[in-house]
């Protein structure tokens, strides 16, 4: 039974991926800050839960330990803030990179040895329109999100070659959610956790033969 672990998880597209990855059998361990709203999701899906510090090192290396070597890995956390340039405090950009960025290396790092060790294995990171493109106001979650692009690119060149597929998925558009639902007058205008999770979940089952290393979702609908 293959072992997968999330990162980052919650109610959106990482519960979605889950679910998804629950139904071919996979075996689940879901990771976060605060694992106390994971509980129905972890039933639902047999998960085991873990409480993580994404972007300290030793929080991160004590996850490996108790879960062991999965083979499959998403890294789904980001921490945003918005404002002026002028005004952004210089802490929360900090740790907006750490958790967007850094974090993502950690895990990464972590997860490779032991993918490395077996010979295979795939590390999904999720990406956003922020790290194509930086927008006003968002100066901290593009800076993040372009260097999580640039760890994917680099993780790729060095771990294909040895059998490690590492994807970046970039979501390119808002994802729908129950607070966030669909706008009734702008019908397809948001994405479906659920079929971004199908799209992970067809990446995974890719010959290494053909392997994507990126791939960018959006509503038919968006402009880009």
């Amino acid at each position: 039974m293959t072992l997968a672990l999330i990162v980052g998880a919650g109610p959106g597209l990482s519960a979605s991926f889950a679910r998804g990855l629950a139904r071919k059998g996979h075996k689940l361990a879901l990771a976060a800050r605060r694992t106390d709203k994971l509980a129905a999701l972890a039933a639902e899906t047999g998960a085991r839960l873990h409480v993580c510090e994404a972007a300290d090192p030793a929080s991160v290396a004590a996850l490996f330990a108790a879960v062991g070597a999965p083979e499959v890995v998403l890294y789904n956390p980001s921490f945003r803030i918005r404002g002026s340039l002028i005004d952004l405090d210089p802490s929360e950009v900090a740790r907006s990179l750490a958790v967007t960025a850094f974090g993502a290396f950690l895990v990464a790092q972590q997860a490779a040895r032991g993918m490395l060790a077996a010979g295979h294995g795939t590390i999904l990171l999720t990406g956003a329109s922020a790290g194509v493109k930086g927008f006003a106001q968002s100066a901290p979650f593009a800076m993040g999100k372009f260097a999580l692009r640039g760890l994917a690119q680099s993780m790729a060149r060095e771990l294909h070659p040895k059998g490690v597929h590492v994807v970046h998925v970039v979501v390119d558009g808002g994802i729908c959610s129950a607070a966030r639902p669909t706008p009734a007058d702008q019908p397809d205008s948001m994405l479906d956790p659920d079929a971004i999770a199908q799209t992970m979940l067809d990446v995974l089952a890719q010959p290494r033969s053909c392997w994507t290393d990126e791939i960018a979702v959006r509503p038919w609908t968006e402009r880009f």
